[in-house]
């Protein structure tokens, strides 16, 4: 029994009980004497000598559920991994440094990633073995997880010089990841290359079912948003086609939520049929993004539709009433996968009577079910929406099956706030609530905004840094760099949409702070963790796209995005470093880093637009409110807005600088480079021109 089980009347509770993280309280009552990560277990491994049993998941994952089922709450299982062991559970989520180190290691041992990751370390926490999940008993092609952990705390005991050689192994592989490669080529300079590796890319593309090649199929939406831009600049049907096809594949598959609306992880098939159910913040925020960006030139119906219904989800079911967003809903419920989410074919017939054969005609409901004896709603054979009398009965009747879902015990909701994921979603609101002129949306993203910049920063000697996590009242003591790439863009998202200048001052002191503390001033780049992070065996780097964007990539378009605001060429500079140093390596790697090549675009193509008023905001003058809707509304990629009132100056730098209105009237500007058209006081004028470009 751990220190901190409690007295004989009440559930036993080992460690993690005193932490806030909803991940590893999930783990408290396991019979595992878990430590969270932190300076008290390395010192009890060192004290025992005994190897540490690292165990990272997260709450919405699947197996991390089934893990913790088979071995966590066996009593024998967990008294063998407390004899042999000092046992430390991490929130993935919530330490992504401490994530993103031990799933390097075990990659560089040649082992494909995932979650659970199960990682062995020294008593100074350095990796030596390593695996994901571990059946109880051999299965799957896997050892049993007890033959597992007696091996290991055998090799440990009596074969240590082995032990001792795959450390120095694996610490070289990740000293070797770390650093930049000398320059092997010459790397990224033209916008044709951006052309010819979206060629290269459609290889990679299922043409019939949308997405990547077989399964399991992910959204990856900097993918798709980096065809898309190559779509738009050589007008090849084909690639705009891949990226059509697999949204509308997704908005009508099953990995998305016909009835509450939201898209889940990842589809298990190559069909988008069945998905592990859980649904992320993350890849809602980028999914309304990249459909609003793609509708902006398609004018989809079906593609808005599922934008306010992935929005209205998301305000509903993962807004706090503290105004941020929560991180992720739970794949399983009454302990079982997906059970609230699908059904049988009676439940249907019982909840739409007469209007169940229709429903049950477009959305794929069968006597025997569609996955394990259930059905997951879906339209992937009805890709198209009917027309508006059809669609409207369809909505209906799934409003009612909406209310009788609600009677079931709900997933599990993981409600801690996360900086970097709420800043994805503070950017997808700003933009989208300007395309489709929603005010609400924008007011949702200030408030997740203005929760972020209150609650989720805080002063470090002398200077304000953010946190990465914030749960019942706690910031946990830690920032990552992908907290300030994603607060950047956020900022920068609302600077756009609505004119005013804290956002864009706040973005250049976040930018100051990454500098400061994530920058590598020898090669360039930034580390994921921060310079004065001590509990790490070794930094790491990267700009490898995976579930959320990269935070080298994404600072590539905010430091181009900064260039152009402000016109300082400190800021191009760093983002041209960023490009050149992560393109130093083959060509065949540029698709994995999406994000540098899309910042790559912007710095090299962006349109600049600056929309100058007689007031200060843009909702109290209906001209200038029409020239921002119309710049925005154009779907240009690339677009740097600028709204400022008459009063205003643009820094020196600033293409546009002393540009001024005409004749009294709102007045746009569009500027290519340092060059800039003639005013423009008519946003049907400035469509026209927009339109050429």
């Amino acid at each position: 029994m751990s220190e901190n089980s409690q007295t004989s009347n009440a559930p036993a509770t080992n460690r993690l009980a005193g932490e806030t993280s909803p991940y590893l309280l999930q783990h408290k009552s396991n019979p595992v004497d878990w430590y969270p990560w932190g300076e008290e277990a390395f010192a009890r491994a060192q004290a025992d000598d005994k190897p540490i049993l690292l165990s990272i998941g997260y709450a919405a994952c699947h197996w991390c559920h089934v893990m913790a089922h088979e071995s966590f709450e066996d009593e024998q299982i967990a008294a063998l991994m407390n004899e042999l062991f000092v046992c430390i559970k991490v929130d993935r989520e919530e330490r992504p440094d401490v994530d993103a180190l031990y799933m390097t290691a075990l990659q560089s041992m040649g082992q494909q990633g995932g979650w659970p990751l199960t990682m062995f370390l020294t008593p100074d926490g350095k990796p030596f073995l390593g695996g994901t999940y571990f059946p109880p008993t051999p299965r799957y092609g896997a050892p049993a997880f007890p033959d597992v952990l007696r091996t290991i705390s055998r090799l440990y005991a009596d074969e240590r010089d082995k032990i001792v050689g795959n450390v120095a192994a694996i610490a070289d592989a990740l000293k070797n990841r770390s650093q930049i490669p000398p320059k092997q080529n010459a790397g990224l300079a033209a916008i044709a290359q951006l052309d010819g590796l979206a060629q290269d890319a459609l290889g990679m593309m299922d043409m019939e079912h949308g997405g990547t090649h077989g399964a399991p199929k992910f959204p990856q939406p900097s993918l798709l948003a980096f065809l898309w831009r190559a779509a738009l600049r050589t007008h090849n049907t084909e690639l705009a086609r891949a990226v059509t096809l697999s949204l509308t594949q997704m908005c009508q598959g099953g990995i998305y939520d016909h009835l509450g609306g939201g898209f889940a992880r990842y589809s298990t098939d190559p069909y988008w049929l069945a998905p592990h159910f859980e649904k992320m913040l993350y890849d809602n925020a980028q999914l309304i993004e990249l459909l609003a960006l793609v509708w902006t030139r398609t004018g989809d119906a079906l593609y808005a539709q599922r934008i306010r219904e992935t929005i209205e989800w998301s305000l509903r079911e993962l807004a706090t009433s503290d105004g941020a967003f929560a991180g992720t809903l739970d794949a399983d419920s009454e302990g079982e996968e997906g059970r609230f989410y699908v059904w049988s074919e009676d439940e249907i017939d019982r909840v739409l009577g007469v209007d169940a054969p229709r429903f049950k005609q477009v959305y794929d409901v069968r006597p025997a079910g569609n996955w394990e004896g259930h059905t997951i709603l879906n339209r992937s054979k009805n890709l198209a929406l009917g027309d508006s009398e059809q669609e409207m009965v369809l909505a209906v009747a799934r409003a009612k099956l909406l209310d009788e879902r609600a009677k079931r015990v709900r997933p599990a909701l993981d409600d801690k706030i996360l900086a970097d994921w709420n800043g994805l979603m503070i950017a997808a609101l700003a933009y989208a609530a300007s395309l489709f002129d929603e005010p609400h949306w924008l007011a949702a993203a200030q408030r997740a905004y203005n929760f972020v910049v209150t609650h989720m920063q805080a002063l470090v000697k002398d200077e304000t840094r953010l946190r990465h996590s914030w749960r019942d009242g706690v910031a946990l003591d830690r920032d990552v760099v992908d907290d300030y790439a994603q607060m950047i863009r956020a900022a920068l998202a609302l600077h756009q949409a609505t004119g005013e200048g804290r956002y864009l001052a706040d973005a250049m002191a976040w930018d100051e702070i990454c500098d400061k503390h994530f920058w590598d001033a020898e090669s360039g780049g930034y580390f994921l963790s921060a310079d004065d992070a001590t509990d790490l065996v070794a930094r790491t780097r990267t700009a490898y796209d995976n579930a959320t964007p990269s935070g080298n990539g994404t600072m590539v378009e905010n430091l181009a995005r900064l260039f152009y605001l402000t016109g300082d060429e400190t800021y191009r500079k760093k983002a041209e470093t960023i490009v050149d140093i992560f393109t130093r390596q083959s060509p065949d790697q540029y698709v994995n880093m999406p994000g540098v090549l899309n910042g790559f675009e912007l710095l090299s193509l962006a349109v600049q637009i600056v929309v100058i008023g007689p007031s200060k905001a843009s909702g109290d003058d209906p001209a200038r409110a029409d020239l921002v809707r119309t710049a925005i509304g154009a779907g240009l990629p690339n677009l740097v807005l600028t709204q400022i009132g008459s009063d205003a100056v643009l820094p020196a730098g600033h293409a546009a600088h002393g540009k001024t209105m005409v004749s009294g009237a709102a007045t746009a500007y569009v500027c290519i480079g340092q060059t800039c058209g003639l005013p423009v006081t008519n946003a049907a004028t400035l469509k026209e021109q927009l339109a050429a470009l």
